[in-house]
């Protein structure tokens, strides 16, 4: 895709996500933090179904949503998408800064917000803070967001089943913290929609903003190709050409040999 469509698709994406993430908010603030629609039965189902195996896989898996573990999946995802040394260090302080910047806004919608948390009785694991939207799950969501990118931008065929495997973790680090019982499932979907409209807004000012040579995904080889092909031919030598002299003397060859037509006699020419 182009710079453009890229630009306009990231755009629609984080602004209908932020258009959702706006209404769910305004559900939460006109509850008084209460449970939302089907958010009691799912913790009741949850709760319900807990063997001990399965408590211990969720634990091992929520915990790859916060603390060191994003932030080295944001690296990687950014020497993914790099060709050049200039393209990844740029590509990381991108990727640290999208997500950095996504958890402080996450947690000032949190303090707004300030929705309690379910039944303490319900926890199977530890939690802190407010609840509305999980942490862990826009953690994980954002750092899924862009290993994708960074998958897609450097291989765009042949990733569909890697695309998966990402967007599957992102989307089950979440589904823990309902599982466990320390979030509301309204407090997930807040959490990945929140995610999706920030990583639209990063990926939208990426692509209107940064330089054609910046761009994670192209080489300088591309660059320079792209640039040569917008030039006309023959400019490299000080603008001049011999294509107009070589043509002028052939020209000139032919008129010399041949004397003017003969007007009465159409298509035919005498000797000089």
């Amino acid at each position: 895709m182009k710079r453009g469509d890229v630009a306009e698709l990231a755009g629609s994406c984080g602004l209908g996500a932020w258009t959702a993430f706006g209404v769910l908010t305004m559900a939460v603030v006109g509850h008084d933090g209460m449970a939302l629609f089907a958010d009691a039965d799912i913790l009741s189902w949850s709760v319900g179904h807990r063997p001990n195996v399965a408590v211990a896989f969720a634990r091992g898996l929520t915990d790859t949503g916060t603390g060191l573990v994003p932030y080295a999946l944001a690296v990687l995802a950014a020497l993914i998408a790099g060709r050049t040394p200039r393209q990844r260090a740029l590509a990381i302080a991108l990727c640290l800064g999208c997500l950095g910047a996504g958890q402080a806004l996450r947690y000032a919608v949190m303090a707004l917000v300030a929705r309690p948390r379910p039944p303490l009785t319900d926890w199977a694991t530890h939690a802190s803070g407010w609840s509305f939207p999980s942490g862990h799950t826009t953690t994980a969501a954002l750092t899924a967001g862009l290993l994708i990118i960074a998958v897609r931008v450097r291989g765009p065929r042949g990733t569909t089943p890697l695309t998966l495997v990402i967007g599957g973790w992102g989307a089950s680090v979440g589904l823990t913290r309902d599982y466990l019982g320390v979030h509301w499932f309204t407090d997930v979907v807040g959490g990945w929609l929140f995610a999706l409209g920030w990583l639209g807004l990063c990926l939208w000012a990426v692509a209107h903003r940064l330089p054609d040579r910046w761009t994670p995904g192209t080489t300088d080889t591309d660059t320079d190709s792209a640039r040569g092909t917008a030039e006309p031919t023959g400019s490299a030598a000080g603008g001049r050409t011999h294509t107009a002299p070589e043509q002028t003397d052939v020209a000139r060859e032919q008129r010399e040999g041949h004397a003017p037509d003969d007007p009465g006699r159409r298509g035919r020419s005498r000797p000089a």
